[in-house]
């Protein structure tokens, strides 16, 4: 059995015809993935109704210079729980380095430092993850289901939520209308 290929760094792409509904055209940036399992967060869809002005309300923290950004729907696990994926010009009392291409916190500090100015400079902000156990992501890696592309930070912080996942399948070169979702038999 050869080793599983970890994508720390990447984005998943989920394939037209998903049978989750939740992640029916999802973008997850895959912030983790070892032999303990891997995490990731959902950049595909936002939250409707619910901007980062609204949780910095919630959590008692003044707007400052923080721009009302959409809130993403980072998945299906703890969605009361709060991310930031940003960019590596910052470090806080959690942040986790990305395979060198962005950073994960998720902690109140990042949202303290994007009001306050002295945040990262590029970020987008998430309730909720995307979580498999150990095997798990790989296991689904090895049936029509998923595709990892690299992307880059134009994918990351520059394409609004709704266009990312056609915007992921052009990088990578594909056209996802000639992709099926069943597969067939000899």
């Amino acid at each position: 059995m050869s080793e599983p290929a970890y994508l720390s760094g990447q984005f998943l792409l989920a394939m037209p015809g998903m049978s989750d509904p939740r992640f029916d055209h999802a973008v997850i940036a895959i912030c983790a993935h070892d032999d303990e399992g891997a995490i990731g967060i959902g950049l595909g869809a936002t939250i409707d109704g619910l901007t980062l002005h609204d949780l910095l309300d919630q959590l008692e923290i003044d707007h400052g210079v923080a721009p009302d950004a959409p809130i993403h729907f980072g998945g299906p696990v703890e969605t009361r729980r709060g991310f930031v994926v940003h960019s590596n010009d910052w470090s806080g009392q959690d942040t986790v380095d990305v395979g060198g291409r962005w950073a994960l916190s998720g902690t109140i500090d990042v949202l303290r430092a994007i009001a306050a100015g002295n945040g990262p400079s590029r970020w987008v902000a998430a309730l909720g993850y995307a979580g498999w156990g150990a095997g798990q992501l790989d296991g689904e890696l090895t049936r029509p289901g998923w595709l990892a592309v690299t992307g880059d930070e134009t994918l990351l912080y520059d394409t609004p939520a709704e266009e990312r996942w056609s915007v992921g399948y052009a990088q990578a070169g594909v056209d996802p209308r000639l992709l099926v979702s069943d597969l067939g038999t000899a």
